[in-house]
């Protein structure tokens, strides 16, 4: 009864109203005698807007992103280097002013515990984004000191904006310090662009994926045929990772 209640309620909330109004409004084409229409309105925008916001697809469509890299088993390496992702400079923490967003925050976790695996250096690479937005590398540092990181294991960079300049300014301090086995923390559906990009600067990385959306081995249940915010975020994403990433590769 309760994922009952969920797939019937997910059809009165956006996105699922949406798609209940689209369908109307292709009715009422059909009806009005404009088939040419209606089928374009139902087959090429109501439906292919109903797939994206499904579980289903996403856990499709994210899972194939994210398989791009598996964590190495016994990581090696003389520094682990962290991408930003987003911060808040005004949010209350536990030991000051300014948090990381989730994705940051789950990679900051995996660096962590392979820091303290690895006893190597992490470099903390992300800037202020926006003017109401957080210096990432600055917040993460002074999360990574509250949890026992000794402060001469941590570099940042805070100049870069993009994963683009991620790379460019991280390659810089890489050389500077004499670090040739970079270990790259990022989220599993950023790290094929990610690894691209330290490519483009000469730099070689291992790929340790981070912050996981969806489950490697999926299980179908009827719910993850509702349509979900949820689910076309996680679409949008892969679409948008895709396209960054041919730009990368062919255009930048």
């Amino acid at each position: 009864m309760v994922y009952f209640l969920k797939f019937g309620a997910s059809w009165v909330l956006p996105p699922g109203i949406f798609i209940v109004a689209l369908f109307a409004l292709a009715v009422w084409l059909w009806r009005k005698k404009r088939q040419k229409q209606a089928a374009l309105m139902l087959g090429a925008l109501t439906f292919a807007f109903y797939l994206l916001c499904t579980g289903f697809v996403a856990e499709k469509t994210m899972g194939w992103l994210e398989s791009a890299y598996e964590p190495p088993a016994n990581p090696q390496g003389d520094v682990i280097i962290m991408l930003g992702g987003g911060a808040m400079n005004d949010s209350p923490d536990v030991d000051g002013t300014g948090a990381l967003c989730a994705s940051p925050a789950n990679r900051l976790l995996t660096a962590v515990r392979l820091q303290r695996r690895l006893d190597v250096p992490i470099l903390l690479s992300g800037g202020q984004v926006y003017e109401d937005t957080g210096a990432e590398a600055r917040i993460a540092r002074r999360i990574l000191l509250s949890l026992g990181v000794p402060d001469d294991k941590i570099l940042v960079e805070t100049k870069s904006i993009n994963t683009t300049q991620n790379a460019r300014y991280s390659a810089e301090i890489l050389r500077e310090h004499g670090y040739t086995r970079p270990i790259l923390v990022t989220s599993a559906f950023h790290m094929k662009r990610s690894v691209l990009n330290f490519e483009k600067q000469g730099i070689a990385v291992v790929p340790y994926p981070a912050d996981y959306l969806v489950s490697h081995h999926p299980v179908f249940h009827y719910t993850k045929l509702r349509p979900q915010t949820e689910a076309l975020l996680d679409n949008v994403t892969v679409l948008q990772e895709t396209l960054r990433t041919f730009v990368t590769r062919y255009i930048e």
